[in-house]
């Protein structure tokens, strides 16, 4: 259950990093409060998570999680450019996290 939480965790994580670029510095009021929100609710959601999982494996995760899904988010939604170098990077990423998966025991 622990990690079905920091995966939740994780897409608010996307929300909020996403929401940061429609708030415009948050200078708009409703992308701000739901950035706001998600914000709140991933940080819950973390600290929940990691009453039973390791902080450093949580967080690997948690950051991963919103690492290569707000690229993957700029790439398909903001047209960020999608360069061998980045995609090889954000593979390298999800090896990490999935490593680190696997070799925690809770």
């Amino acid at each position: 259950m622990a990690w079905l939480i920091l995966v939740f965790a994780g897409l608010l994580e996307i929300g909020w990093a996403v929401g940061l670029k429609y708030s415009a510095g948050f200078t708009r009021f409703w992308p701000s409060v739901w950035t706001l929100a998600a914000m709140t609710a991933s940080m819950i959601l973390l600290g929940l998570a990691v009453r039973t999982l390791p902080i450093g494996t949580a967080y690997a995760v948690w950051t991963g999680i919103g690492t290569v899904g707000t690229v993957v988010v700029g790439i398909f939604v903001l047209g960020e450019p999608a360069t061998f170098l980045r995609v090889f990077c954000l593979l390298l990423i999800i090896t990490g996290i999935a490593g680190l998966k696997l070799v925690t025991v809770p």
